[in-house]
């Protein structure tokens, strides 16, 4: 193997920066610790004054913090890439002459954007303006506009929220 394809792999593997385990997925972690060591510093502080509101902070953290991992590693990006690039040409919004490395730049702006926005309760609806910002910006070069790119981005971001338990978004799907 290369250099380059065991640099691809190491970054598709998630790998934790200290141990470099794969599986590490530092965004779903950090929301989840502060999400939770939010509510567990309220909760704390209103149940323990002072000394209970830093007790409640660390233990909801590292509590939030695990809960955001494994929402994070529900999504993972080698295992989304692999799916879109075998699937892509089942779907009805491909058009003749656009291969996977047109629509694979809107399939991740979908899964990643779930991740961001999704997670957080925000409906695709919502999102939208956001995900074609970040895709214009990044893929801008592309020759898959935005206006054709939407529809593969939104089959992304509603594959991986059908793989997640519950509607975050609430939009039925």
């Amino acid at each position: 193997m290369n250099q380059n394809n065991e640099t691809r792999r190491d970054q598709d593997a998630n790998l934790d920066p200290i141990t470099k385990q794969p599986g590490a997925h530092p965004v779903g972690t950090g929301v989840g610790a502060a999400g939770a060591g939010t509510v567990g510093t309220v909760v704390g502080g209103a149940l323990g004054g002072p000394i209970g509101a830093v007790v409640g902070a660390a233990i909801g953290s590292v509590a939030g913090g695990l809960v955001g991992k494994n929402v994070a590693e529900t999504i993972n990006p080698t295992v989304e890439d692999e799916y879109w690039s075998t699937n892509y040409s089942s779907r009805p919004y491909v058009e003749p002459g656009y291969d996977y490395s047109d629509y694979s730049p809107a399939y991740r702006t979908g899964y990643e954007g779930y991740s961001a926005h999704g997670q957080k309760g925000m409906s695709y609806a919502d999102a939208e303006p956001h995900l074609r910002q970040g895709y214009e910006r990044e893929y801008g070069q592309n020759r898959l506009t935005w206006d054709k790119a939407k529809h593969a981005t939104r089959d992304a971001w509603d594959r991986v929220e059908r793989a997640i338990p519950g509607d975050a978004d609430h939009d039925g799907k």
